[in-house]
C-alpha cells in the first residue's frame, strides 16, 4: 500500500520499521518538528524523523493543518491509506478523509477505557489488570472510532510505564501489518457505551508521593510514572525522584524508612525503593543510591 506515516515519539519508531519491512511503501512521514532537548537546549529531531531520515524517507513537520494548503498536500500524496500512532496533533475531517482508505490509529489501552493523551500511565496508576493495544479506524471524535483489530496484555506488578511502553509499542507494530493484510476482511466493531475513561495527560503536580496514601497506590504512582516525569519525594532539601518500587511488608508512621533496604511505611502498608535519582545525577539502584545519600533506618521522606 501508498502510506502516510504520522507518529512522533519513540512508541512510533517500530511502528514505521515494521511498515517498511513488510514492503509498504511510505510516500512521507509527518511528525513533531525538532525541539529544544538536553542541557544544551539544542533542537533535536523526534525519534521518527531521526528512522526517517536513516530510511532516506521524506519528513514534514506542518505546525497545524489549519493552512489549506496543508491539507491540499497532504491530499496530493494520494496514498491508500494513513497510519497514526502518537503524533501529537488533531487531524481536521478534510485529512481524515483524504487517504482513500482513511486513517488507521495504533492507541495503548483497551477502549473504549483510557481515551486520550495518556493510556499506560493511567492505565498502570489506575491498577488495571490489563490493557492492550487497538487499531481504530480515526474520526473526528477523541479515540472514539471503530476498533478493526486489538490484543490484549497483562499488567504485572513489575511493570513500570517504561517496560509496559515498549510491550505495547512491538504489539501495536506486528497488529498494525496484520491489520493492513486483513483489511478487506475486517469488519469495524463500534465502541461500547459503557465504560468510557479519559487519560489525561500526566500533570507535573501529580508526582509527589503522598505516604499517608496506602502502599498499593503509592506503588502504582511510582511504576506509572517512570520514567517520566518520576514520582519524587524531598529529602533534607534534595529532591529525589522514585523510577521503581515494589510491595514489602512493614508498618509505620507514613514516610519513614523501616529498614537498610529502603523500606518506607505508608499510610496502609509500605513499599521498597528500589532505583532512584536524584537532581543532576543518572538513574541508580537503590544500593547505590544509598551510597552517596545514606537514608537510614528512622529517617522521614518529605520532610526537612
Amino acid at each position: 500500500m501508498r502510506i502516510i506515516f504520522m507518529g512522533t515519539p519513540d512508541f512510533s519508531v517500530p511502528v514505521l520499521e515494521a511498515l517498511v519491512t513488510a514492503g509498504h511503501e511510505v510516500v512521507a512521514i509527518y511528525s513533531q518538528p525538532p525541539r529544544p532537548a538536553g542541557r544544551g537546549k539544542k533542537s533535536r529531531p523526534s525519534p521518527v524523523q531521526s528512522l526517517a531520515e536513516s530510511l532516506d524517507l521524506p519528513v514534514r513537520h506542518p505546525l497545524n493543518f489549519q493552512d489549506p494548503a496543508e491539507i491540499k498536500s497532504f491530499a496530493d500524496l494520494k496514498a491508500d491509506i494513513a497510519v497514526v500512532v502518537a503524533y501529537g496533533l488533531i487531524l481536521p475531517q478534510a485529512v481524515l478523509d483524504a487517504p482513500e482508505l482513511g486513517c488507521l490509529n495504533i492507541h495503548a489501552s483497551k477502549l473504549p477505557r483510557w481515551r486520550g493523551a495518556a493510556p499506560i500511565h493511567r492505565a498502570i496508576m489506575a491498577g488495571d489488570a490489563q490493557t492492550g493495544v487497538c487499531i481504530m479506524q480515526m474520526e473526528k471524535g477523541l479515540d472514539t472510532g471503530p476498533v478493526l483489530l486489538h490484543e490484549d496484555t497483562d499488567i504485572m506488578p513489575t511493570d513500570t510505564t517504561a517496560v509496559l511502553h515498549d510491550r505495547l509499542s512491538g504489539m501495536g507494530a506486528k497488529l498494525i501489518v496484520q491489520a493492513l493484510a486483513e483489511l478487506p476482511n475486517l469488519t469495524p466493531v463500534a465502541q461500547a457505551d459503557e465504560g468510557v475513561t479519559y487519560a489525561l495527560k500526566i500533570d507535573k503536580s501529580e508526582a509527589e508521593i503522598d505516604w499517608a496514601k496506602p502502599a498499593v497506590e503509592v506503588d502504582r504512582l511510582i511504576r506509572g510514572l517512570s520514567p517520566f516525569p518520576g514520582a519524587w519525594f524531598e529529602v533534607d532539601g534534595q529532591r529525589v525522584k522514585v523510577l521503581n518500587s515494589t510491595l514489602a511488608k512493614g508498618q509505620g508512621p507514613a514516610g519513614t524508612v523501616l529498614d537498610e533496604a529502603l523500606t518506607v511505611a505508608c499510610g496502609d502498608g509500605a513499599v521498597q525503593l528500589l532505583r532512584l535519582q536524584r537532581a543532576g545525577k543518572g538513574a541508580m539502584d537503590a544500593v547505590d543510591f544509598l551510597r552517596g545519600l545514606p537514608l537510614p533506618k528512622g529517617a522521614e521522606l518529605g520532610r526537612d
